[in-house]
């Protein structure tokens, strides 16, 4: 399981480098209901739904959730010897990672029949689209830009903020052209240029997180959903009982 050894972007967000990052905060729109025993990694919406998938070996599943009270209408369990990692739609398909075991598997959205698996180095973490491509995070500074169709790597972005690298880039999500990607093990949301990786604004959602209870230090903000159609934006964490709609407000500089 994942522990607290993202000391690397701990101290890039505890820096004062010479070009300042904007920070951006949030305002809570609307609360719904949230699976507290779903280890989230994955999440998106799509259809008036929400899809997700969870972690830890075991427990791993992807599901499709009623927005508006939690329920888990559908859900595939994930064999137990993976930790079900990120998730995205391609099509009529949902393909999602494993954390380390260099395996993925693409599923059938209306039914979540396994139609098969896929191969990639290195560990994966998250995933999202831009309608072109399918955008993949393996917790490195690095995102991998992947062609839907093979899902084979075309090109890499490296993430950097005031030119240091931004590593531990969890659920990431592609909203109105920018990628936005939760810093693992912290309260902040980076807001990344996909053509340059710059990291052009830094997403605090700490009065939220505190505000949550936690049972143990897994339970961290996790988990980025944009409704495109309706320009909602909602957030969540690993076993967090609320999952919320937010509206991000005028950034400020550090």
């Amino acid at each position: 399981m994942k522990r607290l050894f993202a000391l690397a972007s701990l101290l890039l967000l505890g820096a004062t480098p010479v070009e300042r990052v904007p920070v951006e905060r949030v305002q809570i729109v609307r609360v719904f209901p949230h699976d507290s025993r779903a280890f989230t990694e994955g999440l998106l919406y799509l259809d008036g739904r929400i899809y997700e998938s969870t972690g830890m070996e075991g427990r791993s599943s992807i599901r499709e959730v009623r927005l508006e009270d939690g329920k888990v209408v559908k859900q595939a369990v994930i064999p137990p010897q993976y930790f079900g990692e990120g998730l995205v739609n391609w099509g009529t398909k949902l393909v999602s990672l494993t954390w380390q075991n260099g395996v993925g598997f693409i599923w059938d959205r209306a039914t979540f029949k396994k139609l098969g698996e896929w191969r990639y180095p290195g560990e994966g973490w998250a995933l999202t689209q831009n309608g072109r491509e399918i955008i993949m995070s393996d917790g490195t500074p690095q995102l991998r830009f992947l062609d839907p169709a093979t899902l084979k790597e075309k090109r890499r972005v490296t993430v950097t903020a005031a030119g240091q690298r931004i590593s531990r880039l969890n659920e990431i999500e592609w909203v109105k052209g920018d990628i936005l990607a939760n810093i693992w093990q912290t309260d902040r949301i980076a807001r990344i240029d996909p053509e340059t990786g710059r990291v052009k604004a830094l997403i605090d959602l700490s009065a939220l997180s505190a505000g949550v209870p936690k049972r143990t230090a897994d339970d961290v903000l996790n988990g980025i959903a944009y409704d495109a159609k309706g320009d909602r934006l909602f957030v969540t964490g690993k076993n967090w009982p609320r999952l919320y709609q937010i509206r991000i407000v005028q950034g400020r500089k550090r």
